[in-house]
C-alpha cells in the first residue's frame, strides 16, 4: 500500500515541478500571443526600453523595420524597463510608435533576464538575442540599428 502511494506522490510532484518550470519561460504579449523562451519557434530579439530614454526612441523605428522585413525568421519583443503595465504601457507603446509586441508580465513572473542569470540593466536600451533553443546568444548594450542587427543575425 505504501509503494503505490509513494509512486503516485512522486508522479504528482514530478508533474507539478515541470509545470512550474515551463511556466517560468512563458510570457503573454500585448498582441495576445504567448512567448515561449524555452523553445522559441524563431530567433528572438528582446529589447528593453523606457519612454524617457532618448536612445530608445531613436532605436524603435529601426526595430520596427527589422521586424517587418524579417518576421518569417525573427520575433522582436519589447519589455518596458520601468515595468509599467496596463493602459499606461499601451499609451507609452503608442507614443513611441512601437509596432512589435511587448511583454505583459504577471506580478509573480520574474524578468526574463533571470532565466540567463543576467545582472541588472545599467544602460538603456539593452537587447538580448535568443536562439531557437532558448539560449542567450548576445547581450547588446546601447542603441542598435537595422543594418548592424541584420549583419549580426545574418539575416
Amino acid at each position: 500500500m505504501i509503494r503505490p502511494l509513494l509512486l503516485v506522490s512522486l508522479l504528482i510532484l514530478g508533474c507539478s515541478a515541470d509545470y512550474q518550470d515551463s511556466s517560468a519561460y512563458s510570457y503573454t504579449l500585448t498582441d495576445g500571443s504567448v512567448l515561449d523562451l524555452e523553445s522559441p519557434e524563431k530567433l528572438i530579439l528582446i529589447n528593453y526600453w523606457a519612454i524617457w530614454c532618448a536612445p530608445c526612441r531613436k532605436e524603435v523605428p529601426e526595430l520596427n523595420e527589422l521586424m517587418h522585413e524579417h518576421s518569417d525568421k525573427l520575433q522582436i519583443v519589447g519589455i518596458n524597463f520601468d515595468d509599467i503595465q496596463g493602459d499606461k504601457l499601451m499609451a507609452d507603446i503608442t507614443r513611441l510608435g512601437i509596432e512589435f509586441p511587448n511583454l505583459l508580465r504577471a506580478t509573480d513572473q520574474p524578468d526574463p533576464r533571470q532565466i540567463w542569470n543576467l545582472p541588472p540593466i545599467a544602460v538603456l536600451p539593452e537587447t538580448l538575442i535568443i536562439d531557437t533553443q532558448g539560449n542567450l546568444q548576445q547581450r547588446l548594450i546601447g542603441p542598435q540599428d537595422k543594418a548592424s542587427l541584420e549583419a549580426l543575425l545574418q539575416l
